[in-house]
């Protein structure tokens, strides 16, 4: 028997097992290995609260060697400094050293990754932003999804047409790290560079800092609602899970069994302020199933709790109501 082991993705996948290459055929099993889920990924840091654990997962994501370097004795700024910001820090080059160890071309990776972490997430976004033809961008972007630091979003439920269509689907960057680097510390590299890293932390990294976890809360109540379907803890049995969104409307989880009968919408709040009533009712007129037969639930996630009128109206309606303390701890 021979294993082989490497962290070198496009080596292994180009040099090792394409076509022409002696190997080519001859593997009986490949796994590839996955960053670890929000739930196990904190269990390296267990005397952070659950907001600080829900922000560390947003800045280091599911990877051992990162989550490994912050100390949950320290604050979580401290660590993000310490870690990630300063000069010289182990973290500090790690996205740079990946890049040229996987990707040609690195200054056009760069803007394009750039370009999605901070919203453009169509196609005809990135294009505009980063000035790339669109041929050669769709290229590009190919090479980062199959490197799985960008995946290509399309709503729930979606079509194969559409998902074969190269102009549909929104992108986004996968990786929770190369997410935080290109959002905060990218742009700002002249003055990392220069030492300020308590600068960066105090004037550009907190005060954004909630809204960048946002999207990840999302993600991680993804997860949160797969822990619970395994255990059949929720009203249907769900085969589809992800974002929806058609003419200006979006719904941040959309959950749907394979006939398509039952739907459950999420909408998630990470913010200082309670989950108020007019965003629940807000939630209830997005969608509306073609079939009159479709049974629809409802599941609020929430930073700050929920209003008194949204926990009546939860009980009334046998609406889920879970708050960021409930989903960090898996119940």
């Amino acid at each position: 028997m021979i294993v082989l082991c490497g962290s070198a993705m496009s080596f292994i996948e180009n040099e090792i097992l394409a076509e022409k290459n002696p190997l080519y055929g001859r593997t009986t099993g490949i796994l590839k290995m996955n960053e670890m889920s929000f739930y196990d990924a904190i269990q390296f840091l267990p005397n952070y609260s659950a907001l600080d654990k829900i922000t560390a997962f947003a800045v280091l994501g599911g990877i051992p060697h990162y989550l490994k370097q912050f100390d949950d004795a320290l604050p979580l700024g401290e660590n993000i400094c310490k870690n990630i910001l300063y000069r010289g820090s182990i973290l500090y080059n790690e996205v740079e050293f990946l890049m040229r160890q996987e990707l040609r071309e690195t200054a056009i990776y760069n803007a394009i990754i750039g370009a999605v972490a901070l919203g453009n997430t169509k196609l005809g976004d990135i294009h505009q932003k980063t000035q790339i033809e669109k041929t050669k961008l769709s290229a590009y972007l190919k090479n980062l999804v199959s490197l799985n630091i960008l995946r290509r979003e399309f709503p729930v439920p979606g079509s194969v047409k559409e998902q074969a269509n190269v102009q549909r689907g929104l992108y986004q960057v996968t990786d929770c790290f190369f997410r935080f680097w290109f959002a905060f510390a990218f742009p700002n590299l002249s003055e990392l560079e220069a030492g300020d890293a308590e600068g960066i932390w105090k004037h550009v990294v907190k005060p954004s800092i909630d809204g960048y976890t946002s999207r990840i809360f999302e993600d991680i109540c993804r997860q949160y609602l797969r822990t619970r379907n395994r255990r059949n803890a929720l009203p249907f049995y769900f085969t589809q899970i992800g974002r929806w969104w058609d003419r200006g409307s979006e719904i941040d989880i959309m959950a749907t069994d394979s006939k398509r009968r039952n739907y459950l919408l999420c909408e998630c709040k990470y913010r200082n302020s309670a989950f108020i009533l007019p965003e629940l009712m807000a939630l209830q007129g997005k969608f509306k199933p073609e079939s009159h037969e479709s049974n629809v639930f409802y599941c609020l996630f929430s930073k700050s709790g929920f209003t008194d009128d949204v926990i009546r109206t939860a009980k009334a309606e046998r609406i889920i109501i879970v708050t960021a303390e409930e989903v960090a701890q898996g119940t």
